[in-house]
């Protein structure tokens, strides 16, 4: 084709080129040069054979369309003084031209949006490899540090509470204090000082992130009073640190700080009740139905074995929570048995004659009575360190296989949202190959294809957003429940030494009077 015969060609424009005016830089390396010292041009064998031979044909037999199409690359790049179009071959004959000239000329035959220049360059395959090189090396000037600033000057949001006080009246619902520090732009300011929310108002707040974020491990609320007793020191502490660790969470989760309902709950004057009122996407008798079918095909091992893992605690805890209840009530029990042991063994040196063993009747009674105390307090700490963490850990991980499960009826929602589409698909391709075809009925297909789509595509993204966030939240909450229950392990652990030794101290002390009793030393081997 001779592509002289297109002067208004669009992609190669004939006249003055567009990048004569473009600030050239003063770059002198090419690349290495050829064995002859001759600097590699991509066209100087093109123009070697055309001061050699011009009236002669290329080896394709094209002599003319060649020469036309220097010609027309010529036109393309030269300047308005050299547009006298007779002279342009001589002057390209004439060799490379000396210093600047000649770096210009390579730079705009070296461009990378010079056109149609890889079809017809020649020269070696290593000289072809160092053209592209250098091509690649042109975009790096413009590759600033600008967008990595950009990122790394993103606000960093941020949700802060800390509880200041605990306001009880006897066993009603608690005020809890607290302040609030936020640079979320969804709040009025940036901080609050002295809110008050009763225990009751948290639990709404705390049912409302569960139903509305289901790609959130949302921690079960604890309670607003733990086994050491209302009105104690212990308690107010436990749950004062409890429901900052609550907070702690809640806040620092990227997907709850950002729920509307938090807005609400910080900045409403007079109590608060939900706004937005979520329910669970199945309830009572058709989530138990469900839950009968084997779960659904899943493409994410690590939940699909998550959930068993997690039933398996939650059944493990909760029944683990009962036995130490019962060993509590035992313990309590025990307490009060050895406490009433005490009291008639002390009422027993009244009709003793001997008086050694009166005394000792009368002491070992208080000692009795004493340790019976002791092991009543056992019961208390029993419950407080282990019983109230295991029952608080299996609400938690009930929570969690909930959320679990929600997830698999979303995965049900999207497999039947997929075959409603299909068949709604079926449906239109069956109109379509009808004879007959109305209007009202085309209209009516094809609305409820793009119906069908529509949820299929809004359920298959939200289905991927939650499956990512719960594999962060799955991988953040084994570590964390597995650190909590260490804790509570341990501290049930030294508060039981701590208990065997505070009652064995106790009857130590009561030794001496029991040798006391034989004054001839019968008993001086206790």
């Amino acid at each position: 084709m001779d592509y002289s015969s297109l002067p208004n060609d669009p992609d190669h424009p004939v006249g003055t080129s567009p990048w004569q005016s473009s600030p050239q830089p003063n770059h002198q390396d090419f690349g290495p040069s050829e064995p002859g010292g001759a600097p590699s041009s991509p066209l100087a064998k093109h123009s070697a054979s055309h001061t050699d031979s011009s009236p002669q044909q290329s080896e394709d037999g094209s002599g003319h369309d060649g020469l036309d199409i220097r010609q027309g690359r010529t036109q393309d790049i030269s300047t308005p003084a050299e547009e006298s179009g007779p002279q342009v071959a001589p002057d390209r004959a004439r060799g490379p031209p000396a210093n600047g000239a000649g770096v210009q000329e390579q730079q705009r035959y070296q461009h990378p949006h010079y056109p149609q220049q890889n079809r017809y360059q020649s020269g070696t395959p290593y000289q072809q490899q160092n053209q592209q090189q250098s091509r690649s090396t042109i975009p790096s000037r413009y590759h600033t540090g600008a967008r990595t600033n950009q990122r790394q000057n993103l606000p960093q949001y941020k949700l802060q509470a800390k509880i200041t006080g605990l306001e009880r009246t006897g066993r009603k619902d608690p005020v809890l204090r607290f302040d609030v520090h936020t640079n979320l732009p969804k709040f009025r300011t940036t901080q609050f000082r002295d809110v008050g929310r009763t225990h009751s108002e948290f639990a709404k707040l705390a049912d409302h992130l569960i139903s509305a974020n289901p790609e959130a491990f949302v921690p079960a609320l604890p309670p607003s009073l733990t086994s050491a007793g209302v009105g104690t020191a212990e308690d107010e502490a436990r749950v004062k640190a409890s429901m900052q660790r609550w907070l702690n969470y809640v806040c620092g989760n990227d997907v709850l700080m950002r729920d509307e309902e938090m807005v609400f709950f910080v900045e409403s004057d007079s109590g608060y009740s939900p706004v937005i009122r979520m329910k669970q996407p199945a309830t009572g008798v058709r989530r138990k139905v469900i839950k009968q079918f084997a779960p659904p095909p899943d493409d994410t091992p690590e939940l699909h074995d998550a959930r068993p893992i997690v039933k398996q605690f939650y059944l493990g805890t909760m029944e683990t929570g009962q036995k130490v209840d019962r060993v509590v009530k035992c313990r309590r029990a025990l307490g009060l048995a050895e406490s009433d042991l005490g009291v008639k063994l002390g009422q027993m040196h009244v009709q003793e004659t001997h008086p050694g063993l009166a005394s000792a009747y009368r002491k070992l009674g208080k000692i009795i009575q004493t340790t019976g105390d002791y092991h009543a307090a056992q019961g208390t700490a029993e419950a407080t360190t282990l019983g109230d963490p295991l029952n608080y850990h299996s609400s938690d991980a009930f929570i969690v296989k909930e959320t679990l499960t929600n997830r698999h009826i979303l995965l049900r929602d999207l497999i039947s949202a997929q075959q409603a589409t299909r068949s709604k698909l079926a449906a239109a391709d069956r109109l379509k190959a009808s004879s007959s075809v109305r209007r009202e009925k085309v209209d009516e297909a094809i609305s409820a294809l793009d119906e069908a789509r529509s949820h299929e595509t809004y359920l298959g993204n939200k289905t991927q957003r939650v499956t990512a966030n719960l594999l962060h939240e799955k991988r953040r909450w084994f570590p964390r429940t597995a650190a909590d229950l260490r804790t509570s392990i341990r501290e049930y652990v030294l508060r039981e030494i701590e208990a065997e030794r505070r009652t064995l101290a106790i009857l130590e002390s009561v030794r001496p009077d029991v040798r006391n009793i034989d004054a001839s030393g019968g008993l001086s081997r206790l």
